[in-house]
């Protein structure tokens, strides 16, 4: 912007800020107004509707899934894309904070004067992107499944066979994943790395009766499932034992 320029621009500032009204009490009383409206609405909504209270809370439960409120949805999906635990830190620190880091360094990086997004593609193309990306994931996280869910794929003798043995290997994955199992095992990309060993391909290792064995007298710390329901646990065991 030149001289010339700025002076056009200081001429017009001057006779359409002559011609406007003051912030007080026109913007203000319409910021009330409005304020009024939405806590209006508010109060209406949960005298109407009222808030959903879930099942008292149980500290010795293995099942329990954690789910964040709907705007860290694009930070929980982040943390189920980065799988390995060694890039946990990157997940729920590092890229949050270089978008920040960018977002805030936007308007020193592009300085021009221009107000229309078309003349601005570098701050409009950064901000379309960083929205749409916020909005995936968050569609993503929303619509994603359970966190404790197991997603070793199905072996190819197992699919082959189909029918009932195809039945019992999906039944006894999610036999798994919500007993608690990936709080000590690791399970692919899932779990955590102990106090139990992994078990991504237990199958190699033991034979089917030596993990029915191993299910009904563990070591300690793990529980016991004998008081498991018969066609889970039989689900369970073909489902560790076919892990190979």
């Amino acid at each position: 912007m030149n001289r010339q320029q700025k002076e056009e621009y200081l001429r017009e500032y001057a006779i359409l800020k002559a011609q406007g009204k003051p912030f007080f009490p026109y913007a203000v009383a319409k910021d009330s107004i409005m304020a009024v409206i939405v806590m209006a609405v508010i109060i209406t909504l949960s005298i109407v509707m009222g808030a959903e209270l879930g099942p008292k809370a149980d500290p010795t439960t293995t099942t329990y899934v954690p789910r964040p409120e709907w705007y860290f949805y694009f930070l929980f999906e982040l943390l189920r894309v980065i799988k390995p635990n060694f890039l946990v830190p990157l997940a729920t620190l590092g890229i949050p904070t270089i978008c920040l880091i960018f977002l805030f360094l936007l308007p020193f990086v592009d300085r021009g004067p221009e107000r229309r997004p078309e003349r601005r593609p570098l701050a409009t193309t950064f901000g379309i992107f960083v929205i749409a990306a916020m909005a995936y994931l968050t569609y993503l996280g929303a619509s994603a499944g359970s966190p404790t869910s197991i997603d070793v794929p199905t072996p190819k003798g197992i699919t082959q066979q189909g029918g009932t043995v195809m039945a019992q290997f999906q039944a006894g994955r999610l036999v798994a994943a919500q007993s608690g199992c990936l709080a000590c095992h690791k399970f692919g990309d899932n779990g955590n790395d102990g106090p139990g060993p992994n078990l991504t391909q237990i199958g190699s290792r033991l034979k089917a009766q030596a993990i029915s064995r191993t299910l009904i007298n563990p070591t300690a710390p793990m529980p016991s499932f004998k008081n498991l329901p018969q066609d889970k646990f039989n689900n369970l065991v073909v489902f560790l034992s076919n892990l190979k």
